[in-house]
C-alpha cells in the first residue's frame, strides 16, 4: 500500500466556541493531505486536470476521538488502500503532537472525464506511479 505524512496546524480562525479544531475542517485537511500524497508521488491534481481527468469526491466518512485544539499540530497519515479503476479509495488517520489518534476517516474519489464528464479510468501513468508500492 502507498502511504504518505502531511502535517497541518490548527488556526485560530478554524476553531470553534468550545476552543475545539471544529469538525467541518478535517475535510479540507483530508484534501491537503491527499493533494499533497499524490505530489510525493509525483503526480498533482493540476496537471491530471490540464490532462483532462477530474476527481471529484464521491463519498466522506469520519470517526472522531480526541479534538484538535488551536495551534496543534497534526499529523495526516493518507493510505491508497489498493490500486485504483474508475474509482480510488483514501484512508486517514490524524494523530496529535502526543501520537494520539484523533479520528480515521475515508474517501473515494471517481476519475472522471472533464470533456464527457462521465467516469473513466485512472491514467496509466497514475497507476504506474503507484504500481512499485502493490507488487
Amino acid at each position: 500500500m502507498y502511504k504518505a505524512e502531511t502535517k497541518v496546524r490548527v488556526r485560530y480562525s478554524e476553531t470553534d466556541q468550545m476552543g475545539y479544531c471544529y469538525y467541518g475542517n478535517y475535510a479540507a485537511f483530508f484534501e491537503v493531505a491527499r493533494v499533497e500524497a499524490l505530489r510525493k508521488l509525483g503526480m498533482s491534481y493540476k496537471q491530471m486536470e490540464e490532462d483532462g481527468v477530474a476527481m471529484p469526491v464521491l463519498e466522506y466518512q469520519i470517526k472522531y476521538y480526541k479534538p484538535a485544539f488551536y495551534d496543534d499540530e497534526l499529523t495526516i497519515e493518507t493510505t491508497i488502500t489498493e490500486i485504483p479503476k474508475a474509482r480510488i479509495h483514501f484512508t486517514y488517520k490524524t494523530y496529535n503532537a502526543k501520537n494520539e489518534l484523533i479520528n480515521e476517516a475515508k474517501t473515494s474519489l471517481v476519475f472522471v472525464n472533464k470533456t464527457t464528464g462521465r467516469p473513466c479510468m485512472a491514467p496509466e501513468h497514475f497507476l504506474n506511479a503507484l504500481a512499485p508500492f502493490y507488487s
